[in-house]
């Protein structure tokens, strides 16, 4: 009885300095936010991670927030490095195509570290640990996108083939768990609509994924309530943004093209209906 005894208050003991720590960890995320220091945020979120408890949505979102906004730098440092890189081969500078090359390389690495390092969290910790699996099979499937961007071969078949099973897995558990009008539904629709672009060069699935995703919020405006309107309709422009921009690619398809213009009209008119009754809906409340 006494070992029991000393058992169950070493366990609460664990428990509280691991929820000290917690605490300690979130502060200094906020901390890192504040000061811009995001690589830092990323460690004291991963810390919080790997305490293999479900985070809240505050904890979630410092999560998403630090290594997004990490990568999200190195990624425009590519992008724009592959268009200098570009520009010089046009020119046929082949010595300054050489050094951008070699800085392209650097980036590109830096950019694996940080896809791999959130990708082991996302199975290692979250994963297992949260019961709402779209939260982390979607950006499971995002940074696998990300490798796959600049990988050839080989390793861009692997990444893109994560990437592909991770949005799959999302979309059956979004599917099942979320309305059609929830911003992570629609989020999910989004990036999947892009990889299929630009990781497997099919417009044609892109165009669908987007129609569909428009079709099926618009179906369910009525359980709309109390919903965040901004961000759904943020999503929603971004979604009828690159309609337009992908039926335009593809308007020269002697076969494909006619349907899919069909498609994409129909889906401006589904985001006009969708703006209108938003707007009609947001006054009514006031």
């Amino acid at each position: 009885l006494k070992e029991e005894i000393q058992l169950k208050k070493k366990t609460k003991a664990e428990a509280a300095a691991m929820e000290k720590d917690r605490e300690k960890q979130i502060y200094l995320a906020k901390l890192s936010e504040q000061t811009g220091r995001y690589d830092e945020m990323v460690e004291a979120m991963k810390k919080v991670a790997e305490l293999d408890v479900e985070l809240t949505l505050e904890e979630r979102n410092l999560v998403s927030v630090g290594y997004r906004t990490v990568i999200g730098a190195k990624r425009n440092f590519w992008r724009t490095l592959s268009s200098v890189e570009h520009k010089e081969w046009s020119k046929e500078n082949e010595e300054n195509v050489k050094r951008i090359k070699n800085y392209c390389k650097r980036v590109e690495d830096e950019i694996a570290k940080v896809c791999n390092d959130i990708l082991s969290v996302i199975d290692k910790h979250l994963l297992s640990s949260s019961h709402r699996l779209p939260l982390w099979n979607l950006p499971k499937g995002d940074y696998y996108r990300y490798l796959a961007e600049f990988s050839s071969g080989a390793e861009r078949k692997e990444a893109g083939d994560q990437s592909l099973e991770a949005y799959k897995a999302a979309v059956a558990a979004a599917e099942t768990g979320l309305a059609p009008t929830h911003p992570l539904r629609l989020g999910l629709a989004l990036n999947f609509s892009v990889f299929y672009h630009e990781i497997l060069n099919s417009p044609e699935s892109a165009i669908q994924l987007t129609k569909q995703a428009l079709d099926d919020a618009i179906a369910e405006l009525d359980s709309l309530n109390e919903q965040p309107y901004k961000d759904i309709t943020r999503i929603m422009q971004k979604l009828s943004d690159n309609l337009a921009l992908w039926t335009a690619e593809t308007a020269d398809l002697p076969e494909e093209g006619g349907n899919l213009l069909f498609l994409t009209l129909n889906g401006f008119v589904s985001v006009i209906l969708f703006y209108l009754r938003s707007f009609l809906m947001m006054f009514s409340d006031h």
